[in-house]
């Protein structure tokens, strides 16, 4: 069945949902240790979570860019990601979804949350012809996340370095055994209509 060109696919079970970040050694390892983001971590900046683990490697280079060393499996309340998912508004202004520019421009400006969808990678971090979630958290939704929303914090580190090692030797089919099992993410159409730019 061939991929619709946006869709949430993601770790879930019938609680939580599971999102990737990374940080620095400094805000990732007490993290781990605590199950819960350390006072180091900024409630007051823009923080973006990501449902695709292979998104998520691309955009820290498998844990070896410079800040992005430590990559963090968030495991949150499914309640919390679709109250972010409620209040977001899409990143960029995109013509027929927003009234105009001077609309989307205001709703961004009260929007807790950002919804941007980018391609999604393969095994070799190549863009695919459909795109996946990323969810950008201020505000009142990212002290939600890091005080209410978070179940666990796991660190994926290892996984994507054996994966990383996997794919570099040639080894795709054990390299894929290996990710993590995202599935379509069960939203309700009027959630998700005005969040398809």
């Amino acid at each position: 069945m061939e991929e619709p060109q946006r869709r949430i696919r993601a770790a879930h079970s019938e609680s939580t949902i599971t999102v990737y970040q990374a940080y620095s050694p400094e805000i990732g390892l007490p993290a781990v240790r605590g199950g819960r983001f350390p006072a180091a971590w900024k409630r007051d900046r823009m923080t973006w979570i990501k449902p695709s683990f292979l998104w998520m490697m691309y955009r820290c280079g498998w844990g070896t860019k410079e800040g992005q060393e430590i990559v963090l499996a968030v495991e949150i309340t499914r309640g919390g990601f679709e109250w972010a998912l409620r209040h977001a508004c899409l990143s960029s202004y995109t013509r027929g979804v927003h009234p105009d520019r001077a609309t989307w421009q205001r709703q961004l400006k009260r929007a807790p949350t950002r919804v941007q969808w980018d391609p999604e990678r393969d095994l070799h971090l190549r863009p695919m012809p459909y795109r996946s979630l990323q969810l950008g958290l201020t505000g009142e939704a990212a002290r939600r996340y890091a005080d209410e929303w978070t179940v666990s914090i796991r660190d994926v580190t290892p996984l994507a370095r054996e994966i990383h090692a996997l794919v570099s030797g040639g080894d795709m089919d054990a390299a894929t055994r290996l990710l993590p099992q995202e599935h379509p993410y069960p939203v309700a159409d009027e959630v998700l209509a005005p969040l398809h730019g």
